[in-house]
């Protein structure tokens, strides 16, 4: 990539999903979801078996992504929520308080790229702060649907929007959002300039509210019952949730893919992917594009509707276990990366913004992506170390999780909960649906972990969070 001119770089678009689960694509086993663009993306470039989110839970892992570092370094721990400054949430320990708003201090990815000669660009859902910490706040050129809102809420995908940043879009009644985002995302990339692009392209799918075109709905409505699994257990009961809020909730954790709006809504994603494909071929820029496809954090499978299933991972979205952040990570560079190729290497979200920039032949700002490590050696296939990933979640999840952090280091996974001190040291090798807990059979590799994974809560000031002395079991 040496002597590469600002002309010749690459355009990069990044796709994230929001919510989207590990299993939910045909191309990573999904037996019900029908993807076919997407896996064309897969088998055109490199796919990722071991990529994760840094949080199980949204604005953390965006943030993340901006700034190349991890939530505990940037503040921003938890789904940003205002009521929660009013009203933490509450159950054995007592959540710690995070930043709102994306810090103004952070020179954001867009912000280096912008500064490298890139035209950037943010389409979607921002959920990174409100007024003074939105996309054209730090770095973006367009900013399209990009808000405080981290949900199109109870108006749901089809139009009017309750979205305040697309309150002024002039669509027709009942146009459906990813339809739209694409439609702008596609207008953006076919304009005619000599600068690079970066498309920031960050979906408000597959998020709730779970919806649909009917006839979609109505197509796996009938693969459902084809496939026999309008009869099979879907849910199956699990403990009261562990928060005052919720006390008097129980957790239902989803046991198959079948719920035909989620595979619905799956499906116009996938379709959509396969419109901005076609625009990027048909303006003859595929060649010179490097595409990102991931999701923000694990897929909805305990709690608040539950339409989808991580197995084999264990829980989802807002739990600290690999369903909560174990993420699909598809990357597509033509000419740059073996079609078809697979890597199982353990990656994580900061480590975007530095693979990014050395991708765009820019120079790297360790002091701002201090938790990131650039895998464009993985995208060549030579040798990479990433070192240890950690994860600090200090807060009770909407879905049933409670507070922790974890630690990867090669194959072996420590998690500790706070709650109890409790430690369970899984190898994800053997065991990726983390059912057996080697803490007592491998103390001392469960030591080393735990050691490391305090070290570097102290080096990053994790907040931990305290005990809640008004207490009452409601089980």
């Amino acid at each position: 990539m040496e002597g590469k001119s600002r002309v010749t770089r690459p355009n990069i678009i990044f796709i994230l999903i929001d919510d989207l689960g590990w299993r939910d694509l045909s191309c990573y086993g999904s037996q019900f979801y029908e993807t076919p663009n997407l896996d064309r993306l897969a088998a055109s470039g490199m796919r990722f078996t071991d990529a994760y989110a840094a949080c199980p839970v949204c604005s953390p892992t965006r943030a993340s992504i901006m700034t190349g570092k991890y939530p505990a370094t940037v503040g921003i721990t938890d789904w940003i929520d205002w009521a929660n400054d009013i009203h933490p949430a509450r159950g054995r320990l007592v959540d710690v308080p995070y930043l709102k708003n994306l810090p103004r201090t952070e020179h954001t990815l867009a912000a280096a790229l912008g500064a490298g000669g890139y035209r950037t660009w943010h389409v979607g859902k921002w959920h990174l702060g409100g007024p003074q910490h939105l996309p054209a706040d730090f770095g973006f050129d367009v900013n399209v649907g990009g808000c405080h809102w981290g949900s199109p809420g109870r108006q749901g995908y089809f139009s009017p929007w309750g979205i305040p940043a697309l309150q002024d879009a002039d669509v027709p009644a009942g146009t459906y959002l990813t339809d739209y985002l694409t439609s702008r995302a596609i207008e953006l990339v076919q304009q005619v300039d000599t600068r690079p692009f970066f498309l920031n392209l960050w979906y408000y799918t597959v998020h709730t509210p779970i919806q649909a075109k009917a006839e979609k709905i109505a197509k796996y409505e009938a693969k459902a019952k084809a496939l026999g699994l309008d009869n099979v257990q879907t849910f199956a009961e699990g403990d009261f949730f562990p928060t005052e809020h919720k006390k008097d909730k129980r957790i239902l954790r989803r046991l198959v893919q079948s719920d035909a709006v989620y595979a619905a809504m799956i499906e116009s994603l996938d379709e959509n992917v396969g419109r901005l494909l076609g625009a990027l071929e048909k303006s003859g820029q595929a060649q010179n594009t490097v595409i990102f496809f991931t999701s923000d954090n694990g897929g909805l499978a305990t709690a608040e509707g539950s339409p989808t299933c991580n197995a084999p991972l264990a829980e989802g979205k807002g739990w600290m276990y690999e369903g909560g952040t174990r993420e699909p990570l598809l990357v597509c560079w033509p000419g740059m990366i073996e079609a078809g190729s697979a890597c199982t290497q353990p990656v994580t979200s900061p480590d975007f913004y530095p693979t990014i920039l050395e991708i765009a032949d820019l120079a790297p700002i360790p002091e701002q992506h201090c938790d990131g490590v650039s895998f464009l050696p993985l995208l060549r296939q030579e040798a990479f170390e990433r070192g240890a990933i950690f994860w600090h979640y200090p807060h009770y999840g909407n879905q049933g999780g409670t507070p922790g952090s974890s630690v990867r280091s090669g194959d072996y996974k420590l998690i500790e909960f706070f709650e109890d001190g409790r430690l369970e040291l899984y190898n994800l090798r053997q065991d990726v649906s983390e059912e057996v807990n080697l803490v007592d059979r491998e103390p001392e590799i469960a030591a080393q972990l735990h050691t490391l994974l305090r070290e570097w809560r102290t080096a990053v000031e994790a907040k931990i969070p305290q005990f809640n002395g008004s207490w009452v079991s409601h089980q």
